[in-house]
């Protein structure tokens, strides 16, 4: 069963724990990592630079497209952040637990 571990930026701690808990009800996600950064992007032809919160989401690789349509629901931003990372080898007892834990 293919796992992967999703990336996604917000601008508001409080934002990122509704997206995480939010996912986590709905059985989409088994774990989600949220944590501060310091992002410099490119954004409308300007250089921008913006405190955010990361987020690793963790889940299998069959559930992409719901939390893609719950994150474009629930998310502040026009273009949020959304990669995918495959996760090529894990602990076996995790994987399971990432498999238990999502539909």
């Amino acid at each position: 069963m293919p796992f992967w571990f999703l990336y996604s930026t917000v601008g508001k701690k409080k934002d990122a724990r509704a997206i995480a808990q939010h996912l986590l009800k709905k059985r989409l996600i088994a774990c989600a990592n949220i944590f501060p950064i310091d992002s410099y992007y490119r954004w409308q032809g300007k250089i921008q630079r913006a405190k955010e919160f990361g987020m690793i989401l963790k889940t299998k690789a069959k559930n992409y497209n719901r939390i893609e349509q719950e994150l474009k629901k629930l998310h502040p931003y026009q273009c949020p952040c959304l990669i995918a990372i495959e996760v090529k080898k894990g602990y076996p007892p995790y994987l399971a637990w990432i498999a238990e834990s999502t539909l």
